[in-house]
């Protein structure tokens, strides 16, 4: 019998509000004003996906897309919209 958990299994060390105190904290540099923005927040094997879309679909344009590390909240990818 195997030990090792996959991601998919394991526990994620960073919680779903830490995960997006730390993309929201990078994403109101780029920003400023994320009023504008819905949230959305969903953990994938891969980690923690916190994507800013915007409300008005009439408006052309996005918001900031990012993967954290579901164990440590490093920032694995980030693409901004604009």
């Amino acid at each position: 019998m195997s030990t090792t958990a996959s991601l998919a299994t394991k526990t994620p060390a960073l919680a779903g509000d830490q995960a997006l105190t730390i993309a929201q904290a990078d994403a109101v540099k780029a920003y400023r004003d994320l009023s504008g923005y819905r949230i959305q927040l969903v953990l994938e094997t891969d980690g923690w996906h916190v994507d800013y879309e915007l409300k008005n679909p009439e408006l052309t344009g996005g918001g900031p897309h990012y993967i954290l590390d579901a164990q440590t909240g490093a920032i694995v990818f980030k693409r901004y919209e604009q």
